[in-house]
């Protein structure tokens, strides 16, 4: 009952507006205090929380965080997705809904190269937005694309979410493992979830397009006919200069990690400095910008890193008062087996989305349902994706879904808030279409890490 008290206070704290890394770790600390004044906890438990903390600083594999939020804030700040989002409209020039694909196409390479949604969403909202009103489209509708194109750098690799989830996965795993009395050397590493998550990021951004032909289809008053362009050598050089940068980035970086010639870490590395480069030859790269891009990595590392040290306190205290085997016992005894164990857990998930960020979400609710599910028999790999789709979605679930707010910061007056939400209501359907579909088909995520890794 105090591990559930513990949980529900969290959450209380939390729409209270109190940071997430000072909500976990102080609401825990309080519950370890009440639980070791009743005998309900052993302090034990705490004694060992000096070694949790060390070893996320030693994390070999958390140290991609800062790599990847450096490579993703350069390329933010050169000015990329402006060359990108106009040579792609002119690609794509005198079909209608032409812009609105540039915008998916830029997207997804956004995504690819930067993975911050927030970047993401702001960007395409301050470029495309206004372009995409005055040319006629139908407001609802551009913002539900720019917010859905936004969040793909959730799913698509390589992705700061997937680095955070294949850290508490591979511990899961690990310890689900422990509990069944195996000692299968099998890990769960970052590279098997972004290889995983590629072919479902993919077909993500497939269906998004898809619904987008539709409605240009059944409904054409929704959309504009655009200008078509000129095809001559110089729109070729345009596009290519705008495209073989980035694709050439994202390459060295998922090739270097599918391919097994470096790490996670050591990828984000090169592609940190591969940031660097492209953005100082498109001479964006000044002291005050090197700043700028220096201080921003600094707050969002910062901000993840306290969040893991809240989590792992909370973690430990959680399993300490009895929590973990609580819900170990009631998602056993659920009917319909591993079945009705997952989709329940993706439900709750899913809800929580409405109110949790996924960060809280990762570091919270993913390290006390992840092991119960793994010891059923799930594949890590496969869970991993179920999970980063489901998360994908938190960033579109009204009333707290940062896209949401990102894109209403920067959105015109004549966007109304009713409008944002229903621009976004069909993409999160097609998100839960994707879960569904991965679900009966979970070759989808297994594969490719198949394929290369021979799991």
């Amino acid at each position: 009952m105090m591990a559930l008290l513990l949980f529900l206070c969290v959450c209380l704290v939390l729409l209270f507006g109190v940071p997430v890394a000072f909500a976990l770790g102080g609401t825990a600390l309080w519950f370890a205090l009440l639980g070791s004044l009743t005998g309900h906890l052993d302090t034990a438990y705490l004694g060992a929380l000096p070694n949790r903390l060390f070893g996320i600083l030693n994390n070999a594999t958390l140290m991609a965080v800062p790599l990847f939020v450096m490579m993703g804030v350069t390329l933010e700040r050169s000015r990329l997705a402006e060359q990108l989002l106009d040579a792609m409209g002119q690609l794509f020039g005198g079909l209608r809904a032409g812009l609105a694909l540039s915008v998916m196409v830029v997207g997804t390479l956004l995504a690819a190269s930067t993975g911050i949604v927030g970047a993401t969403v702001v960007t395409m909202g301050l470029l495309s937005l206004p372009a995409m009103m005055k040319r006629g489209y139908d407001p609802a509708y551009a913002a539900g694309a720019i917010c859905a194109t936004g969040t793909l750098g959730q799913i698509i690799p390589p992705s700061i979410a997937l680095v955070l989830l294949g850290d508490v996965l591979s511990s899961a795993y690990q310890q689900a493992q422990l509990e069944l009395g195996n000692f299968s050397p099998r890990t769960v590493s970052v590279g098997d979830l972004f290889a995983g998550a590629l072919l479902p990021g993919l077909m993500l951004v497939g269906l998004y397009m898809l619904y987008t032909l539709y409605l240009a289809w059944r409904k054409p008053q929704l959309f504009a006919t655009e200008t078509r362009v000129r095809f001559d050598w110089a729109f070729a050089v345009r596009l290519l200069t705008a495209l073989i940068p980035p694709i050439l980035l994202i390459v060295m970086v998922l090739g270097a990690i599918l391919l097994g010639l470096a790490t996670p870490t050591e990828a984000a590395a090169v592609g940190a400095f591969g940031a660097l480069v492209l953005a100082l030859l498109r001479r964006s790269l000044s002291p005050s910008a090197l700043l700028g891009v220096l201080t921003e990595t600094v707050k969002i590392t910062s901000m993840v890193f306290m969040i893991l040290f809240g989590a792992a306190l909370f973690s430990l205290v959680f399993r300490g008062l009895g929590g973990e085997a609580m819900i170990h016992q009631w998602l056993q005894d659920l009917p319909g087996g591993v079945v009705g164990a997952t989709l329940l857990v993706m439900g709750v998930i899913f809800l929580l989305g409405f109110i949790l960020d996924f960060i809280e979400i990762t570091f919270v609710v993913v390290p006390m349902v992840a092991p119960p599910l793994l010891m059923l028999g799930l594949d890590p790999i496969w869970l991993g994706i179920m999970l980063g789709l489901n998360l994908q979605t938190s960033f579109l679930t009204p009333p707290f879904g940062f896209a949401l707010f990102y894109l209403r910061g920067v959105a015109p007056p004549a966007l109304t808030s009713a409008m944002l939400y229903r621009g976004v209501m069909p993409f999160i359907a097609i998100q839960l279409v994707m879960m569904a579909l991965l679900a009966l088909w979970p070759s989808l995520a297994t594969w490719l890490p198949e394929q290369i890794y021979g799991l």
